[in-house]
């Protein structure tokens, strides 16, 4: 009798473990299907074919007003600004990880690096990308972006091997170099020429945009800076808990406002610190950032519907690589899960007629009405994409 239910014991449990596999499977592609149906549908909605680029807002042409600048109140154009180009980009990067799929976007990423350049002005020196497009005019260059424009172009090289992405990424980083002064202990300022602020978004990315560029190149240079960057940060914008504040005005004061992707390129560049120098100080540093953030903002979000506050979209997926990364050294998948849960949700219960899903993640009746940002709707893509490339890795 005990032979029999022993047998039966392990029978269950091969079931189960077999369930489980084919389950983990089963999320892989369905993953893999969203973020090829959410990309598709912001190329197929946002594409502006005539100039190669994306339109900020779809549906199009409603003249909304955008707060994301150093004067405030600019008005929607032809095409998109630069900052939600770069999500297209970055979601593009991401499905070009992907074995079974990187043939199918490697049309994309000509196309999107291509575009990118549309933004690259150089007629100033150094030579930097703008906030908006040179054919149409002259515009501001943000340190933030050019970090962001590094950091792709260096994801793009890692996918390619392609030599002119690398040299653009340290093109780009020479302009961020330029606006490093020792006012403050360091760090650079948000926008070149403008010396009130030095925001944890310009200096968060410059630290990953270095470091990522020493994971192409292997020049110790970059190591150094970015060093440099995240040090500053640590020093200058990182609160008690291992959370990361906003800025810190050219008087000395702190803004201490929190933002999901700040805490999240910082977290993301303390493991690359980890890895390249085996410090184990960066990787404690890592886990109370990781745990900062989760606990900050969880008790920021006040709908029983969701775990944490989303305050936007794609700042929350900068968030999650950060959490990817150390989850790829601990294998603590809390932090993962939470976003996961929540993005699940928004997909199933948040999406307009078109398929985009609302800003907040909420079912809310005026966001579901109202045109989606490029930013808010090509970040999906990428997050899917990384969670289908998490479960293939934990099958195995």
């Amino acid at each position: 009798m005990m032979k029999k239910l022993l047998i039966c014991l392990i029978s269950l449990s091969i079931l189960s473990t077999q369930f489980a596999a084919a389950q983990n499977n089963a999320s892989s592609a369905e993953y893999l299907k969203r973020a090829e149906e959410i990309y598709k549908k912001v190329w197929h909605h946002y594409r502006v074919p005539s100039h190669g680029l994306f339109a900020e807002n779809y549906p199009s042409g409603s003249g909304d007003t955008l707060t994301y600048f150093q004067e405030g109140g600019v008005k929607e154009k032809e095409v998109s600004f630069l900052w939600p180009f770069s999500g297209i980009w970055s979601s593009t990067n991401v499905l070009l990880k992907i074995p079974s799929v990187k043939k199918q976007y490697l049309p994309y990423l000509d196309s999107v690096a291509s575009g990118a350049e549309r933004y690259r002005d150089n007629v100033r020196s150094p030579v930097a990308y703008q906030a908006y497009p040179v054919k149409f005019e002259k515009a501001d260059r943000y340190y933030d972006d050019n970090g962001l424009v590094a950091i792709d172009y260096a994801e793009a090289y890692l996918n390619t091997r392609n030599p002119v992405y690398l040299k653009r990424a340290k093109e780009v980083f020479a302009f961020i170099l330029s606006g490093w002064d020792e006012k403050l202990g360091g760090g650079v300022t948000w926008l070149e020429g403008h010396r009130d602020q030095k925001p944890a978004c310009s200096n968060g990315m410059a630290a990953l945009a270095a470091l990522k560029i020493y994971q192409c190149s292997k020049d110790k240079h970059y190591l150094t800076w970015g060093k440099k960057f995240y040090h500053w940060m640590h020093d200058t914008l990182r609160d008690s808990a291992g959370v990361y504040w906003n800025d810190i005005k050219s008087d000395g004061k702190v803004n201490k406002t929190y933002w999901t992707y700040n805490s999240g390129s910082m977290l993301e560049a303390s493991v690359f610190l980890y890895d390249f120098t085996k410090d184990p100080v960066y990787l404690k540093e890592a886990k109370i950032t990781a745990e900062g953030a989760y606990r900050h903002f969880s008790a920021a979000n006040k709908d029983p519907r969701l775990t944490l506050h989303i305050d936007l979209p794609w700042f929350v997926t900068v968030l999650f690589r950060g959490y990817e990364s150390l989850y790829k050294k601990d294998g603590n998948y809390k932090y993962l899960a939470a976003i996961e849960k929540d993005l699940n949700y928004a997909w199933d219960n948040s999406r307009d007629q078109y398929g985009f899903i609302t800003h907040s993640w909420l079912p809310k009746t005026e966001e579901l009405s109202k045109p989606k940002w490029l930013l808010d709707e090509a970040c999906i893509a990428e997050l899917y994409a990384r969670l289908s490339m998490i479960k293939i890795k934990n099958k195995k």
